[in-house]
């Protein structure tokens, strides 16, 4: 198989996008004359049930759920103060593209450059609906893994992260009320 990771039922992983998981069931399939391996698994935050052909696990960027030592890097750059202007273009359409991109890739430290570029830009001016959506995905992503990770729930990962952007000087607007 290559597959980069072998899962086994009960392992939690990270679903680039969606969040942490559960793996449910190892299972095979029929597809025509071939047969695949598949990993039934549930995203913790929204119950969603997603099946993932395990050849293309470390395509889609299927990963374990990141280790306790690894938050250490993550929050560090989060407390960082901020470089005069983020590198990010200044055309929205651009900016959004490039952090979707993070997002679908769902690495912890693209996931904090997402948040804190968000969180900088939204200083100066008030973002738009879509990247307001985003920064507010972006957090919810990182304080679900952390709270998995760390023995902590949602909103004590949400308040880590929190005090490690307000040691760089930003903070994260309300998450919408309107969900």
């Amino acid at each position: 198989m290559s597959c980069t990771a072998s899962f086994r039922v009960g392992d939690k992983v990270v679903y680039p996008n969606q969040g942490v998981g559960v793996i449910e069931t190892v299972g095979q399939r029929s597809l025509g004359e071939s047969v695949q391996e598949y990993y039934l698994l549930r995203i913790e935050s929204s119950n969603l049930r997603v099946m993932v052909p395990s050849a293309n696990a470390a395509v889609i960027g299927l990963r374990a759920v990141s280790a306790a030592g690894e938050w250490q890097t993550v929050l560090q750059f989060l407390e960082k103060k901020p470089v005069a202007s983020i590198t990010a273009p200044n055309d929205w359409k651009s900016r959004f593209k490039e952090n979707s991109d993070k997002m679908r890739d769902g690495t912890l430290l693209h996931l904090a450059e997402v948040l804190k570029g968000l969180a900088q830009l939204h200083q100066g001016k008030p973002l738009s609906y879509r990247e307001k959506k985003m920064l507010d995905r972006a957090a919810l992503l990182l304080s679900g893994e952390m709270a998995c990770t760390g023995d902590l729930s949602p909103d004590q990962a949400l308040e880590r992260l929190q005090s490690a952007l307000a040691k760089a000087g930003l903070t994260l607007p309300p998450p919408d009320a309107e969900e």
